[in-house]
């Protein structure tokens, strides 16, 4: 079953941002736009090249209104002291959310049972709160962060126009397509 359309679950868990430990729950991303990332676990090897490269799209996601959080099972304490010894890890000044109850991994469908560790998952939630898109890869599999930034564009284009949708490779500003009968078969 797609999460896309859904309403995120509830859930209320600790986190490490920027020095301190924070309290997080569903209802922080109501309101404004929200990039939420899993990953399997702190300490690994490709994990900390995602979490950088989503560092270096941060300042260009602020701008667009979105808030990013990063998720893995692991605890909000090892979050910190990944953070205090890792020179990539240090640079990250987004929430770094701790899943160690699964509720959060399990809510948005990317636990792996046997492992007990999240799969490689991005969702874009917007203001409501609902899922917009979804992305999932395996394990191997890094991501790329500047993605994001064009489909966080689109999103918020068809939000804000309804009865318009973006095409593949939509860039802002580019024309969009107004669904209609006189359309089918023209594209």
């Amino acid at each position: 079953m797609s999460l896309i359309g859904k309403e995120v679950l509830p859930f209320k868990t600790q986190a490490y941002h920027n020095g301190k430990f924070v309290e997080v729950t569903e209802v922080d991303f109501k309101g404004k736009w929200s990039v939420v990332c899993f990953y399997p676990a702190d300490f690994t090897f490709v994990c900390p090249t995602e979490l950088e490269d989503l560092q270096n799209q941060y300042e260009a996601l602020k701008g667009l209104g979105v808030e990013v959080y990063s998720v893995s099972t692991d605890t909000h304490f090892t979050h910190k002291a990944w953070h205090d010894t890792s020179e990539t890890i240090g640079k990250i000044t987004y929430v770094m959310i701790g899943d160690p109850s699964h509720t959060i991994s399990r809510n948005f469908e990317v636990l792996n049972e046997e492992s007990g560790l999240a799969d490689r998952g991005t969702f874009i939630i917007d203001p409501d709160g609902v899922i917009q898109a979804v992305e999932i890869n395996a394990g191997g599999i890094g991501r790329d962060a500047s993605i994001l930034v064009n489909k966080i564009k689109a999103a918020q284009y068809v939000r804000n126009n309804p009865g318009e949708v973006c095409p593949a490779k939509w860039q802002e500003g580019a024309a969009t397509l107004k669904p209609s009968l006189d359309l089918v078969g023209k594209i």
